[in-house]
């Protein structure tokens, strides 16, 4: 199975998102934000960062990179594309995913990690068991997603919510404001999923935690 990371200036989190991938078992390739085209993939990645410094709107001005045409393009065929962070940001500016990501509700930038729940599988959920919690990384200023009554209801009743966040034991574990306490959605195709959370940064020996390998494991298996 072959994954391409999209990468911006400012990206930061592809060395994360390409080990967390090797380690299940993918090959890696990258596209710039200027390519016109992807190369050929199983998978396609928008991995974490400051996208253009964040200026404007995060993930504003990558949206609108020549790169992200392809992506959208790639989407619309059914190829299945994961944004995490910033990645996530691109995917609701490039109109992909639905709502808004605003600025955390206490106007500070959170990094700590937060205990996440599998809401429903999917296409993109990997080995995980709806009802699943994991222990995976935040850190974002702009990660409190928000949805208006209509779209939160559309999001229920259709069953795209996959990732919410719950108590960890240290209040009621949203670390942001998000709607509902969402953590992560897909679309309606079912294909096109983004998080703010860093499952990339739970995979690994020297991190604090391995539980979103199983998350990896199950993409690649799938697409493999």
């Amino acid at each position: 199975m072959k994954a391409a990371l999209v990468l911006f200036p400012g990206t930061n989190r592809e060395t994360d998102m390409a080990d967390a991938l090797r380690r299940a078992g993918a090959d890696v390739v990258t596209a710039w934000h200027r390519d016109p085209e992807l190369p050929a993939a199983d998978l396609v990645v928008l991995p974490g960062g400051f996208s253009h410094g964040d200026y404007l709107r995060c993930g504003a001005m990558a949206a609108r990179a020549p790169v992200m045409a392809a992506v959208v393009r790639s989407a619309e065929r059914g190829v299945p594309v994961l944004g995490v962070c910033n990645g996530f940001q691109i995917l609701i500016e490039a109109g992909l995913l639905p709502g808004a990501l605003l600025k955390n509700a206490g106007l500070q930038f959170v990094c700590r990690t937060v205990h996440l729940r599998l809401e429903r599988r999917c296409r993109l959920s990997g080995h995980l068991e709806a009802g699943d919690i994991i222990r995976v990384p935040v850190a974002h200023g702009d990660g409190n997603y928000f949805a208006d009554r209509d779209l939160a209801a559309r999001l229920e009743d259709e069953d795209r919510v996959v990732f919410r966040y719950v108590p960890d034991g240290r209040g009621d574990g949203n670390p942001n404001g998000s709607t509902g306490d969402i953590a992560g959605i897909i679309n309606q195709a079912g294909n096109v999923l983004g998080m703010m959370p860093h499952p990339e940064d739970a995979t690994g020996p020297r991190q604090q935690s391995r539980d979103a390998l199983p998350f990896f494991e199950g993409i690649v298996d799938s697409l493999s």
